[in-house]
């Protein structure tokens, strides 16, 4: 039985439990069973697809989302340890007028290829903007987002723009660092 198919049969045996937190703004308050991953929660219950799936193991940040403030692997997250707590998927980033400043740069820049890794690495992105942190930080803060489509240039650019760094942090030749 591998590790995955364990944790399954251990969530599957606990009766659901209400776990309120406040997603994207507005209170919510569900049933479900309590070990059951966030990642699932948010993409099958809440019909949020916005959250993606890459390895579900916290290796790839595909499914990074923001938790009281601070970016964190769903796919790593019992539900019930959002009890209480404040998330912010990639669809509660833009405000009912206007894009986040990250999500208006990947578009301008081109920050996206395939859209497995976007909305974790634009999440993140908006941590880093949110918070104002310096342009050279962008690979360091980024590390734990994958991308396996580019050599995230466009990536880069698309987050320094955002932060309001017109020339990115320099990247090596072939820009296939991260």
């Amino acid at each position: 039985m591998t590790v995955s198919h364990a944790h399954s049969h251990l969530a599957d045996a606990v009766p659901p439990q209400r776990v309120s937190f406040t997603l994207n703004g507005e209170p919510r308050a569900l049933m479900v069973r309590p070990f059951r991953r966030l990642l699932d929660v948010l993409r099958t219950d809440l019909a949020l697809p916005g959250t993606k799936e890459g390895c579900g193991e916290g290796e790839c940040g595909a499914c990074s989302v923001l938790i009281d403030g601070e970016p964190v692997n769903a796919c790593l997250v019992p539900v019930i340890q959002c009890e209480g707590s404040t998330i912010v998927t990639v669809e509660g980033l833009a405000d009912h007028a206007a894009l986040h400043p990250v999500q208006a740069a990947f578009v301008q820049h081109g920050g996206a290829q395939c859209g497995i890794c976007t909305p974790g690495m634009v999440v993140t992105a908006a941590w880093m903007v949110d918070r104002k942190l310096d342009a050279s930080a962008i690979r360091e803060k980024l590390s734990g987002n994958i991308c396996r489509c580019t050599g995230y240039s466009a990536i880069v650019a698309s987050v320094a723009a955002a932060l309001g760094d017109a020339k990115a942090p320099a990247s090596d030749a072939d820009g296939a660092d991260a």
